[in-house]
């Protein structure tokens, strides 16, 4: 069978929508809000009423220029989570009442099982099993892939995710929201061993960067007390220095897997996957131990419909629709 799906992602600041033909992707619309940027992160509430504005238009923008009319749909997809609880119930809403009213299922997908299908949009994809670091404002996992719907978490942070010390770091530097982008930018021009910061590693394969953070505060502090000047004199070199060090954490984990497992395809997902450094560390990691890397374009590394449509695709093959009482959840876990 060949589905035509219509795919919608709406679990945080991201409005987007995406149709998939035979597998294949046709389009990916993306509305970001901005209202958060004064707030210097995500406010729920303002995010679940722009989902509400943007919604509509993002889908028809999605429907007209796929050439697909909504007669020819054969489901309608939605992320249930994880996510902000209101943002998701935009997207949830939404979904339901064009499923009712065209008379075609549901399929509900795991925000974070379609970041690692994201990989098989394009032309060259992993081949089975592999290992996936999923990094993103709110998570860090280390995901063993073993098929399209059937995955196990190796390893995941244990208290903040690498996203989120990017931003938190940028913001104690006083850059704007969302900072983590801005220190990849000046780290190009800085000298990435300017400065060392301290091992916040934990046991096994899990995760550990509230300790980074905190270490990171005290850094500027005791630094800045001695020279007011010193984030604006040496603001290339920290964040070249700081960047490094968290992607090192990250690799050193994904090393780890590696030799546990014995699996030598690796990818990577997440909004940290636009990350240059991290991009860099991971091909040269797999041409010093002899993986084979997989690495998504930039547009499905953030949030978006695409990766929820592709998710969507394989699930339809696999007849796994949802019931109309089907709720968002805030916190669901891979394999939920």
């Amino acid at each position: 069978m060949h589905p035509i799906i219509l795919a919608i992602e709406s679990s945080c600041d991201e409005t987007s929508a995406s149709v998939i033909q035979h597998g294949k992707v046709l389009n990916n619309v993306i509305a970001s809000q901005t209202v958060h940027h004064k707030y210097g992160g995500v406010v729920p509430e303002l995010a679940s009423r722009a989902h509400q504005k943007q919604i509509l238009h993002v889908v028809n923008e999605a429907m007209v220029s796929s050439g697909i009319s909504p007669e020819d749909l054969s489901a309608i997809a939605f992320t249930r989570g994880p996510g902000l609880l209101g943002a998701l119930l935009v997207g949830v809403s939404f979904a339901k009442g064009m499923a009712v009213a065209l008379g075609i299922p549901l399929i509900e997908v795991n925000h974070m099982e379609a970041h690692v299908l994201a990989h098989f949009i394009g032309e060259s994809n992993p081949s089975f099993p592999f290992l996936c670091l999923t990094v993103s404002g709110g998570h860090t996992q280390l995901i063993h892939v073993k098929d399209h719907l059937t995955m196990d978490i190796l390893g995941e942070t244990r208290d903040d995710a690498v996203g989120e010390a990017f931003d938190k770091a940028a913001k104690l530097m006083g850059f704007p929201y969302p900072g983590g982008p801005l220190i990849d930018r000046y780290a190009q021009s800085g000298n990435a061993m300017a400065f060392q910061f301290p091992n916040t590693s934990v046991p096994g394969l899990d995760f550990s960067f509230s300790g980074i953070k905190t270490a990171f505060l005290y850094f500027l502090r005791d630094n800045s007390k001695a020279n007011p000047n010193f984030i604006e004199e040496h603001r290339n070199d920290i964040c070249a220095s700081l960047q490094r060090h968290l992607i090192s954490m990250l690799m050193q984990r994904v090393k780890q897997a590696c030799d546990q497992t014995g699996i030598k395809q690796v990818a990577i997902a997440g909004g940290v996957a636009a990350n240059s450094e991290l991009r860099k560390s991971l091909v040269a990691h797999a041409q010093k131990f002899g993986w084979t890397s997989f690495i998504p374009e930039f547009q499905y590394c953030t949030d978006n419909a695409a990766m929820i449509a592709i998710a969507a695709h394989y699930k339809f093959l696999q007849n796994e629709f949802s019931t109309l009482d089907v709720a968002p959840l805030a916190n669901l876990q891979i394999g939920e």
